[in-house]
């Protein structure tokens, strides 16, 4: 244990206090007198040993003074006795016939010994909260300053963070470029009667480097930089937030120009009056002073607040309005090319092998954030390290993907040889059916190898990023979901438990095609269900249901027959391609992993499905005659070495659905 934070902490102070009384109350009941046994006190008396007696009341003691004679020079004893006792031991000292005779006393404190237990707890209790509270605020030298702002101010002589640290965010540096400018020379913006945004929200993904750009923009301008978050304004004494806004404001002005960062701003920012029985006062009333701080800048006063927040949609409308958050900004996940120039930061100082290339890497990991794409390249250097290794090869970096994507290999578990053979068809069904499918990604990796919480899994990588998914391209997703689970029916008759994240993923989609992106000719464009926002309710108890039960039976309809449909496809491609399931399946227990070369090599002959016939949600809306919009299919980039792909199954694969139903047409209306 650190003993230099035993002895700054109030625990020293505590122990001391209970000596120092405890010494302090044996020194003031020390009387001087010696004890005897009740025995020998009442032979003294007996054999004439006593010259004085003093027989004291409620404590039941007598005080006596010896004589001088054998020896005793006039010693002070003093003995106890029970209560029972007490007539015997009055009785004795009168027949002693005492040369000084005896008295009776009845004790009596001083004033300044009544004072002194009075004053002794109250002071006791007072220095245990004093030091409590010193210790809660970070030091004596705080006590009581509650309300003071705690945020952590990062000065210009501080290491700097700038725009060349952050990357894969070109559209969100160019915003805050103007901060910056600004903040350097805010005298060419007043001259040409420009205001610059008192606030900017930075919105988005965790892990997309909301909080780097932030300090980016610090750096760049060489200001105060003051960073806290959003829930540091709350304690749990009334008024503590709303002080602390006021005093971390009084902060940054008195040290203008200068950036407040507010991390996580939700905390204290989400919709007044949300959640059961109204809003939290306490932490409306630091929303409110939060906002009275905004609105009350001076135009010429260069203090600008940053925000970050995952959830832009719960925020107060008052937070959100221009002269408070004027300029929002959006900072996704990056694209392909961000996801390389992120990995060019990150890969400063590590020593990358000469055959790595950062664009292969960045192919393999799309949807991957800042954060994540550090970790890869942390990983790599962990398992490079790890191998006592020199260089960070593509196997390191292979694996650090994995590891990312789906936890760590767990080798110590063994299956049989029975669970390893339906684990190779149950992927080998996800695979057959992904590269079957007519719009779906290219299959790049499988393995049954267990990671994570999966047996195995199957991985499938697009070749460029997409913003948009098709309605085929869903029914895919849910084909290529139910591929496992109908392999495990076509091979075994008996399937397992496996399928259950499939399943659960599949349903999913299926749902969102018929109540969110009006995909179902029954339901028709209709968003079905709509999310509350509660504060205070859980997100599934959050969602309401907006629609009559006709309707959600007709819902619980078009998502089984979207299911069905899937399983029918599924179905027919694995069988239509049973020998190359069974080849792929010998491959994946002889070699447990298989790459998109060999891959490609095994699907080189598969039967596609046939194409699914035109979909329109009415065929009264068509034109006759008129041909649908053809358009050119694009260039196909060839995968690189190496290439994995990113979706997952929690069992064994990942699951795309895939899926379509018959569209019978709507009868015309005369």
């Amino acid at each position: 244990m650190n003993l230099k934070k035993i002895f700054r902490g109030p625990i020293l102070w505590i122990v001391l206090a209970v000596v120092i009384v405890w010494i302090g109350s044996s020194l003031i009941t020390m009387s001087g007198y010696k004890q005897v046994t009740t025995e020998h006190g009442l032979q003294l008396l007996n054999d004439g040993k006593v010259s004085e007696a003093t027989i004291v009341d409620n404590d039941q003691r007598v005080d006596m003074t010896l004589t001088k004679a054998d020896g005793n020079n006039g010693t002070e004893v003093q003995f106890y006795y029970v209560a029972p006792r007490g007539a015997e031991v009055v009785k004795t000292v009168s027949d002693a016939h005492l040369a000084k005779g005896y008295n009776d006393q009845v004790p009596q404190q001083s004033w300044w010994l009544s004072v002194l237990s009075i004053l002794l707890p109250v002071l006791l209790i007072g220095a245990f909260f004093w030091l409590m509270l010193s210790s809660m605020q970070g030091g004596g030298n705080k006590v009581m300053q509650f309300g003071k702002s705690r945020a952590k101010l990062v000065s210009k002589e501080s290491p700097k963070v700038t725009f060349d640290d952050v990357a894969g965010s070109d559209e969100a540096i160019e915003e805050l470029q103007e901060i910056k400018d600004f903040l350097k020379e805010p005298a060419k913006f007043q001259a040409v009667g420009a205001r610059i945004p008192k606030g900017v929200l930075l919105y988005g993904p965790p892990g997309t480097g909301k909080t780097l750009l932030a300090r980016a923009v610090a750096g760049e301008a060489g200001v105060p930089f003051y960073s806290i978050s959003g829930s540091d304004f709350v304690e749990m004494f009334v008024g503590v937030g709303a002080s602390r806004v006021r005093d971390l404001f009084d902060q940054a002005k008195q040290n203008a120009p200068a950036i407040i960062f507010v991390d996580e701003i939700d905390a204290v920012g989400r919709h007044r009056g949300a959640g059961l029985g109204g809003g939290h006062d306490e932490r409306e009333q630091t929303l409110n002073q939060l906002l009275v701080e905004m609105d009350g800048f001076d135009v010429k006063t260069n203090v600008i607040l940053i925000a970050a927040t995952n959830r832009p949609d719960i925020l107060d409308p008052a937070l959100l309005r221009p002269g408070r958050f004027d300029r929002q900004i959006g900072v996704d996940a990056p694209d392909l090319q961000g996801r390389k120039k992120i990995l060019e930061v990150h890969g400063r100082g590590k020593p990358l092998a000469a055959g790595v290339d950062l664009e292969v890497v960045a192919r393999k990991t799309p949807g991957f954030t800042g954060a994540d794409l550090a970790n890869v390249l942390n990983e790599a250097a962990l398992l490079t390290a790890r191998s006592n290794a020199q260089l960070i090869d593509n196997r390191a970096l292979d694996e650090a993907i994995d590891r990312v994507i789906a936890g760590p290999q767990r080798r110590t578990r063994v299956m049989k040889d029975q669970e390893k053979l339906i684990t190779a068809y149950h992927e080998g069904g996800h695979a057959l059916a992904a590269a079957a499918m007519r719009h779906t990604d290219p299959v790049t990796k499988i393995t049954i190898l267990p990671r994570g919480r999966a047996l195995g899994y199957t991985m499938v990588l697009p070749l460029e990023d997409k913003y948009s998914v098709t309605r085929n391209e869903l029914l895919d997703q849910l084909a290529y979901a139910m591929g496992g689970r109908v392999a495990e029916e076509v091979v075994f008759k008996d399937p397992t438990t496996g399928a259950s994240n499939d399943i659960e993923k599949a349903t999913g989609i299926a749902r969102k095609m018929v109540t969110e992106y009006g995909m179902s000719s029954d339901i028709g464009s209709v968003k079905l269900g709509q999310s509350s926002g509660e504060m205070f309710l859980g997100r599934d108890m959050g969602h309401q249901r907006d629609y009559s039960e006709n309707i959600a039976e007709k819902v619980d309809a078009e998502v089984r027959a979207l299911i069905e449909k899937a399983h029918d496809e599924a179905w027919q491609v694995i069988n239509d391609n049973r020998d190359i399931l069974d080849s792929l399946a010998r491959e994946l227990l002889e070699k447990e992993t298989l790459d998109h070369n060999q891959i490609a090599e095994i699907f080189k002959n598969v039967k596609k499905l046939p194409e699914r016939p035109e979909w329109v949600s009415a065929d009264n809306r068509v034109s006759p005659g008129i041909p649908p919009i053809a358009f050119p299919e694009p260039e196909t980039a060839p995968i690189d070495e190496g290439i994995v792909d990113g979706d997952i199954d929690s069992d064994p694969t990942s699951s795309k659905p895939k899926r379509t139903r018959q569209i019978k047409p709507r009868p015309a209306t005369a």
